[in-house]
């Protein structure tokens, strides 16, 4: 195992991010530690660092040296971008950063935006799409192909750069409002066209989008803490920021879900956001908790193009990484719910979408066993439900730990994911879950006694006919026990039996 931190030295907050990984395996997140250090202050007026600036950054990297010192931390990248790179003083600053013994690389625009492209690769389950990164200083607008970087570049419109060039009132003004719409509208009119013309997905990143999704979460009681994969509406955007235009920045600076430092810079940010919403055509946005931090690591986590084959199977395993089980008994109960599904085809109708899911479930059903045993299913569905699985939709996640959940007792539920799933989602979290059940109990002694299923079914009843050396009894009635959640998810009658 290795351990790397990066540093992201922004225009408005600096980031340290430390993993733990196995190259090209598996990886963690195992420490972070952020700072407010709005290092491209006075950009816009006069294309120089204030002293104000390059001392909270200074302050910042000084923290973040100190922790690698203490910490053991042998390597630590930092990379650095619009306002280090625009600034007349930027040498000057780099110079007195790499005294502190800190290796820092100034990005362009175009590296940003590759790296931009690069996480989301590698983390949604897109082949094409827009992505986009606000940030402090600047905003790149890019074009992913075939999940590698095609096109892109950086416009001058960050948060901290258009507050200071068109916001001094609070609230702001209207025609503060309009005249930074224009703006915004003039540098990118380009690329909105494109935009326009190829209506792809748009994946956006950064501070400012994560605290814009958190506060419509927030608003409209979304049950779900997780922002990466979120789907954000346009609509839903527009109200939270018509409301954030009219509060006066101390009323801002208490917003549930809104970081205090972000407060006064929001609005800009939500602004650029909006006008490339409306003037793209797009109905809304996809959410990315990742950034050019992770795109850097995956440059040392993958090797060349780093990218991931399969990232929702790379995610779930890397989960299951974390949390690791009986390999055997993993995969015994994975066969078995294999056997299941085909042979109750005709009975439930789903697809490949639904048996992968199924198999997802089998992978983890017992990772909650890292905890404790005793109710290590609530405890696998919140290790399931406690962090975003890049590669599945929020739906599909929600369904993955109700499966954890329901692996082993209980009556399946959605309860309060109601919101979040579809119409048809209790029945299909009923049959699946009931599937999963029989298998876990199937394999019940974790000996492998029950090498096949002979599955036959009729008006009245479904027949388990389980191919054994021996009688497996433990199997046998364990599984008979769950005839009464079989019947009420296939509507027959379970017959459970030793086939010699």
């Amino acid at each position: 195992m290795q351990r790397i931190g990066i540093v992201d030295l922004g225009s408005g907050t600096s980031r340290l991010v430390v993993y733990l990984f196995e190259p090209g395996k598996h990886f963690r997140l195992v420490d972070e530690i952020r700072e407010p250090v709005r290092l491209g202050e006075g950009l816009a007026s006069g294309n120089r660092l204030t002293a104000g600036g390059m001392e909270r950054a200074f302050s910042a990297l000084k923290l973040y040296a100190d922790f690698a010192a203490a910490t053991e931390l042998e390597e630590v990248r930092v990379v650095a971008t619009s306002a280090a790179r625009d600034a007349e003083n930027g040498p000057e600053f780099l110079r007195r950063v790499r005294e502190l013994g800190l290796n820092i690389r100034i990005l362009s625009g175009e590296d940003e935006a590759r790296y931009g492209v690069m996480a989301v690769a590698n983390s949604f389950a897109l082949e094409d799409a827009w992505v986009m990164d606000l940030g402090g200083g600047s905003a790149q607008l890019s074009r992913m192909a075939q999940r590698r970087y095609s096109f892109g570049r950086a416009y001058p419109l960050g948060a901290v750069r258009l507050t200071e060039m068109f916001l001094k009132s609070d609230p702001p003004r209207k025609g503060e409002l309009e005249e930074l719409e224009r703006f915004v509208k003039k540098e990118m009119r380009e690329v909105l066209a494109r935009v326009r013309e190829e209506p792809l997905p748009l994946v956006a990143m950064g501070g400012t989008i994560r605290n814009l999704a958190k506060l419509v979460q927030k608003q409209q009681g979304y049950p779900l803490d997780l922002v990466h994969g979120y789907w954000l509406e346009r609509n839903a955007l527009e109200e939270a920021l018509e409301r954030l235009l009219k509060m006066p920045l101390p009323e801002r600076r208490d917003l549930e879900g809104l970081q205090s430092d972000r407060a006064d810079i929001i609005a800009a940010g939500g602004l650029v956001y909006r006008t490339v919403l409306r003037e793209g055509g797009l109905r809304g946005l996809w959410v990315s908790g990742q950034g050019v931090r992770e795109g850097v690591f995956y440059e040392e986590f993958l090797p060349a193009p780093h990218l991931l084959s399969d990232v929702r199977g790379f995610s779930v395993r890397n989960l299951f990484a974390r949390h690791p089980q009986d390999f055997a008994h993993t995969a015994r109960v994975r066969h078995l719910c294999r056997q299941l599904f085909r042979a109750l085809a005709p009975l439930h109708g789903y697809g490949p979408e639904d048996e992968r899911l199924l198999d997802e479930a089998a992978i983890l059903h017992d990772i909650g066993m890292s905890v404790a045993y005793y109710d290590h299913h609530k405890h696998g569905e919140y290790l399931v439900m406690g962090a975003a699985i890049p590669g599945l939709t929020h739906r599909e996640q929600v369904l993955l730990g109700l499966l954890v959940r329901y692996h082993r007792k209980g009556e399946p539920k959605v309860g309060a994911y109601k919101g979040v799933l579809e119409d048809g989602d209790p029945r299909r979290l009923l049959r699946l879950a009931a599937m999963l059940r029989l298998s876990e109990y199937l394999e019940r002694s974790r000996a492998g006694r029950v090498e096949a299923l002979e599955v036959t079914l009729d008006d009245r009843h479904v027949r388990l006919g389980l191919r054994a050396d021996s009688e497996p009894w433990v199997e046998i009635a364990e599984a008979s026990k769950q005839g009464k959640l079989f019947k009420q998810a296939f509507g027959r009658e379970l017959v459970v039996e030793w086939v010699r």
